[in-house]
């Protein structure tokens, strides 16, 4: 016994280019590659037992996206947003918790912000705290500062160093030796002329 008739299905040259483009597409979903070919094969005047034999798909799930195409054309076949919970943490509450991470030390006099005292200063969970600052990049607890020396004669011996490296000698050797009075590890390769 045959089942009900199929809504007619009929496409604009666009819509044609489009779906046609979809199916081309690399990063296309491949739901929405299986959507293309379901409404085009459905268009081409295939009953929807062919469409889902050709595809390999069930005669309901041609159905289903040839009469939402027939309802909402392009855009039906388009994922439709999910329901799910409502965000907890409001822009202001992370653009609050950043500027803090970025502004401001911890009241408990510690080197950075760990994600619990963050957590527990914002009123967050540490997940959330973590989740933020990974989307940010952010990370308190490596110090990415520049410290200059306090010797005296820092700025002449940076010239001597640098300057041997823009203007090397001809035919000489560097030495170099720690200033803290320990003793460097031997080096057992390295430039041929040093031996």
């Amino acid at each position: 016994m045959p089942g009900p008739k199929p809504l007619p299905l009929e496409l604009s040259d666009h819509e044609r280019r489009v779906l046609r483009g979809w199916l081309r597409k690399r990063t296309a979903s491949q739901a929405l590659v299986l959507r293309s070919r379901i409404v085009l094969a459905c268009a081409d005047g295939a009953s929807n037992a062919r469409v889902a034999d050709d595809l390999g798909i069930s005669r309901e799930t041609v159905r289903k996206w040839r009469s939402r195409f027939v309802a909402d054309r392009l855009e039906g076949l388009v994922d439709r947003p999910r329901s799910g919970a409502p965000r907890q943490i409001t822009d202001e509450q992370v653009q609050a918790l950043v500027a803090r991470t970025l502004g401001q030390a911890p009241p408990t006099g510690d080197a950075h912000w760990s994600t619990r005292s963050m957590a527990e200063a914002e009123g967050m969970s540490q997940s959330a705290v973590s989740r933020i600052w990974r989307a940010f990049g952010l990370k308190p607890h490596i110090v990415e500062t520049w410290k200059l020396s306090t010797d005296p004669q820092f700025v002449t011996k940076v010239r001597d160093v640098v300057g041997i490296y823009l203007s090397p000698p001809r035919c000489g050797a560097v030495r170099t030796a720690p200033q803290c009075g320990c003793r460097g590890s031997r080096r057992t390769h390295g430039p041929a002329w040093g031996r």
